[in-house]
C-alpha cells in the first residue's frame, strides 16, 4: 500500500511557494481555484494559459479530415482546440523537446478522449520538422509557438526565474547539453557581452558581464537562480537608488532570457524551422508563428518575406497581428507576443 502523503501546509492566507500550491497544481480537481487565479491576472501554478487561440483558429480555419502539426506541444492548449476543429477525422501531430512537461500533457490529452488515431506526440525538435514530414505526409495547417510554457516558468527546479531560488539550468531538456551554470563558465567577458546584446538588448551587458567574470575568477559560484539575480543586483549598484529595484527586474528578465536562447540554441532551430516549413505544407497550407521578442519577430518575417519573393508562399500576413487588450489583462503573459502568417502556393 502506498504511503499516504500529507499535504503542504502554508502559512497565511495564500500558498507563495510553488510546491505549496497544490490546487493550483491539480486544475481539474479544484476548478474554482484555477478560474480565481485566472479572474487575478495570474497563471495557475503548473498551468499554462494559451495565447491568441481564436485568431489562430480564425487564420488556420481548420477542417475536419486535415493534417496538422503543432510545433510547440507544451500544456497542449491550442492542440486541444485544434483538435476540436478536426472532430474526429484527420491527424494532429504534436512536437515538444521537453520530456517531463510533454509526457504530462500526452496523459492529460488521452484522459480527454483524443487517442493515438487523432492525436501523436513526438519528442523532437521542430527543427526536424522536414524529417517528420517524411514520416506523416504533408501538412495542411502549422503552428509555432515560440513562447516558453508557463510549467517551466514557474517551477523553481527548472532554472527558468530569478523569482525563486532553483538551479540556474534554463534548458527545455534537462537531459542534453550543459545547463546555463555551466554555460557562463565556458564563455568570455566579450562574448558574454555580445550574447546578453543580441539575445536580449541588455542596456547594462558590459557592467553585467564584468560582474559575472569578476565572481566566477575569485571562485564565487554562480550555479543558482538567485546568485545570478544578485550578481545583476550588484552590477546595478552605480545606478540610483530609486531606479534599482525596477531596473534589476528587468535586466534579470533580459538576461535569463538571453541564457535561455543560448542553452537551448533557439535561433539556430528557428533558423531552420523558417527554412524548411515551405517543404512541409500542402499547396493552399497555412502556418502561423507566435514571437515573444523582438530578435524572434525579426526572423519570421525576414523568412516569411524571402519565400513569398521566391515564389514559396502565395501570402504572408502585411502586418503583426497583436493579441486584443481584454486578453492581456486576463493574461499579461500575452502583452508581448506577436502573431504573423503565410499561405504555401
Amino acid at each position: 500500500m502506498a504511503e499516504h502523503k500529507r499535504r503542504v501546509h502554508y502559512s497565511g492566507k495564500y500558498p507563495k511557494k510553488y510546491e505549496e500550491k497544490y490546487k493550483e497544481l491539480q486544475p481539474e480537481k479544484y476548478a474554482d481555484i484555477k478560474e480565481h487565479v485566472i479572474a487575478k491576472g495570474s497563471t495557475p501554478a503548473g498551468t499554462h494559459i494559451s495565447i491568441m487561440v481564436e485568431e489562430i483558429l480564425q487564420f488556420l480555419d481548420i477542417q475536419p479530415g486535415q493534417i496538422g502539426l503543432d510545433c510547440t506541444l507544451g500544456y497542449g492548449g491550442h492542440s486541444e482546440q485544434m483538435l476540436k476543429k478536426l472532430k474526429g477525422e484527420g491527424h494532429l501531430y504534436a512536437l515538444d523537446v521537453d520530456p517531463i512537461e510533454s509526457e504530462k500533457t500526452k496523459n492529460r490529452m488521452r484522459d480527454k478522449g483524443y487517442g493515438e488515431d487523432v492525436f501523436t506526440v513526438k519528442l523532437t525538435n521542430f527543427a526536424q520538422i522536414d524529417e517528420v514530414a517524411k514520416e506523416t505526409g504533408r501538412f495542411d495547417f502549422v503552428l509555432a509557438d515560440l513562447g516558453v510554457s508557463s510549467m517551466q516558468i514557474d517551477n523553481p527546479k527548472r532554472g527558468f526565474t530569478y523569482k525563486a531560488d532553483g538551479p540556474l539550468d534554463l534548458r527545455m531538456d534537462p537531459t542534453k547539453g550543459i545547463s546555463a551554470a555551466e554555460r557562463l563558465k565556458e564563455l568570455t567577458q566579450d562574448e558574454l557581452v555580445g550574447l546578453l546584446t543580441e539575445n536580449a538588448d541588455e542596456p547594462y551587458a558590459q557592467e553585467i558581464a564584468q560582474t559575472v567574470m569578476s565572481f566566477l575568477k575569485a571562485h564565487q559560484p554562480i550555479e543558482t537562480t538567485l546568485q545570478l539575480k544578485r550578481v545583476i543586483e550588484k552590477s546595478l549598484s552605480f545606478l540610483p537608488k530609486a531606479e534599482q529595484k525596477e531596473a534589476v527586474k528587468k535586466s534579470c528578465a533580459r538576461t535569463f532570457q538571453a541564457l535561455r536562447i543560448d542553452v537551448n540554441q533557439e535561433f539556430e532551430v528557428l533558423y531552420q524551422l523558417m527554412d524548411k516549413l515551405p517543404g512541409v505544407l500542402k499547396p493552399g497550407g497555412k502556418v502561423a508563428v507566435l514571437t515573444f521578442h523582438s530578435g524572434e519577430d525579426r526572423l519570421v518575417k525576414k523568412a516569411f518575406k524571402q519565400y513569398l519573393k521566391s515564389g514559396e508562399y502565395e501570402q504572408v500576413a502585411r502586418d503583426v497581428i497583436r493579441p486584443t487588450q481584454e486578453e492581456c489583462r486576463r493574461n499579461p503573459r500575452a502583452k508581448s507576443t506577436k502573431m504573423r502568417w503565410a499561405i504555401k502556393s
